[in-house]
C-alpha cells in the first residue's frame, strides 16, 4: 500500500480553494453538484483507507478474531509505520462510524417528527399549519396521493414541472408577514428545493464532513449554494428577482432560526447568509456555464479539486487491491 493509503485522508485539502470560489464564480446549480460530488468521493475514499488501516491494526492485537496469517510480517510491511498508523486507525474509524450513524439517526428522527406534524392534513402539495411561529420548509418524499387527477401519479403544474417530489410546509405566521407576490416567491423557492433534490446534496456533504473534518468547508459552501440555486429557480419562475429578494429578507427577519433547520431531512430551514443571497439577486442572473475556463482562478480550483478526488479514488483502489493481494499471499500455503 505504501504512502498511497494515507493520501485520501489529506487530499480533501485540495478542495478548499474551490469551496469558496464556487460560491462566487459558478452557477449555484453547478457549484452544488460539483462540491457534493467531490465531498462524497473524498469521504468514501478516506473512510475506505481508514478501514484498510484498521484491518492491519486489528490483526496486531492479541486475541483478535482475524486469521493468524493477517498478522504476518509481510502484511505489516505493506503499511508504513504499521504499529502506529494501524492502531490509530481503529478509534478513528469507530469515531467516523459513530458520528455518521448518529447523524443518520438524527435525520430519521427529524423526518418522523415532521411526518407526525403533518398527519391528518389533506395530501396537498402545500401544507399550511395553524401556527403563529413563522417558518417554511420543504419536506422531500413521494408523490402526493389522492385528488381528482388520480391516485399515486405525479401531477404537473401549468408550467410543466412535475409535482410530487414532496410537500411545502408553511405556517400561518409566515404567510401573515408576506405580501401575495412574496408568498408566490416563497413557494417557488421551496418547490425548487424539492425539484432539485437538494436534500440529497445536503445530506451527502453533511455525512462527508462527519467522515472527514477536512470536508467541512464544502458542507458550508453547499449549504449556501443550494439556497442560491433555489433562489435562482424561484426568480425564473415568478419572473422577478426583486420579489424573491424581498421574500428572502422578510422570511429571514420573521424566522431567523427556523425549527426545521436541524438536518437536511427537510430543506429550507437554514436561511443561509441572507445579505449575500439578496445581493446576488440584485445582480443579473448568473451564466449557466457547466465548466469554467481553465485559465481562470475558479477553473484552476475546479481542476485541482477534481484532481484531488481522482487521486483519492485511485489511491484507495490501489491500496485495497494491494492489501487484498498481500492478505491472499499470506494466507496461501507455502
Amino acid at each position: 500500500m505504501g504512502v498511497f493509503v494515507f493520501l485520501p485522508l489529506v487530499l480533501p485539502l485540495t478542495a478548499w480553494p474551490v469551496a469558496r470560489l464556487a460560491e462566487q464564480r459558478l452557477h449555484p446549480r453547478t457549484a452544488t453538484r460539483l462540491l457534493a460530488a467531490v465531498a462524497g468521493v473524498s469521504a468514501v475514499c478516506s473512510t475506505l483507507c481508514l478501514g484498510l488501516l484498521m484491518i492491519v491494526g486489528t490483526a496486531q492485537l492479541p486475541g483478535n478474531p482475524l486469521p493468524d496469517s493477517w498478522s504476518d510480517p509481510d502484511v505489516r510491511a505493506a503499511l508504513p509505520y504499521d504499529e502506529i498508523a494501524g492502531r490509530a486507525a481503529i478509534p478513528a474509524l469507530l469515531a467516523v462510524l459513530v458520528s455518521c450513524g448518529a447523524a443518520a439517526w438524527r435525520q430519521v428522527r427529524v423526518r418522523r417528527r415532521v411526518v407526525a406534524a403533518l398527519a391528518g392534513l389533506p395530501p396537498t402539495p402545500v401544507a399550511v399549519l395553524p401556527d403563529r411561529t413563522p417558518y417554511a420548509y420543504a419536506v422531500p418524499g413521494g408523490p402526493v396521493r389522492g385528488g381528482a387527477r388520480g391516485r399515486g401519479r405525479k401531477t404537473r403544474r401549468p408550467g410543466g414541472e412535475p409535482r410530487g417530489h414532496g410537500r411545502v410546509v408553511v405556517s400561518t405566521g409566515m404567510l401573515a408577514g408576506l405580501a401575495p407576490a412574496e408568498r408566490r416567491a416563497l413557494f417557488a423557492h421551496e418547490r425548487a428545493h424539492l425539484a432539485g433534490r437538494h436534500h440529497r446534496h445536503l445530506l451527502a456533504v453533511h455525512l462527508a464532513a462527519r467522515a472527514n473534518p477536512f470536508l467541512r468547508p464544502l458542507r458550508t459552501a453547499v449549504s449556501y449554494t443550494a439556497e442560491r440555486w433555489a433562489d435562482e429557480e424561484a426568480a425564473a419562475e415568478v419572473g422577478s428577482r426583486r420579489s424573491v429578494a424581498r421574500a428572502i429578507g422578510k422570511a429571514a427577519l420573521l424566522a431567523p432560526r427556523a425549527p426545521a433547520a436541524a438536518l437536511p431531512a427537510v430543506t429550507g430551514g437554514d436561511a443561509g447568509p441572507v445579505p449575500r443571497r439578496v445581493a446576488a439577486l440584485m445582480r443579473p442572473a448568473p451564466a449557466g456555464r457547466a465548466w469554467p475556463p481553465a485559465g481562470t482562478a475558479v477553473g484552476l480550483a475546479v481542476w485541482c479539486a477534481a484532481f484531488g478526488a481522482t487521486v483519492s479514488a485511485l489511491s484507495s483502489a490501489n491500496s485495497a487491491v494491494t492489501l487484498f493481494l498481500v492478505l491472499r499471499g499470506a494466507a496461501s500455503p507455502m
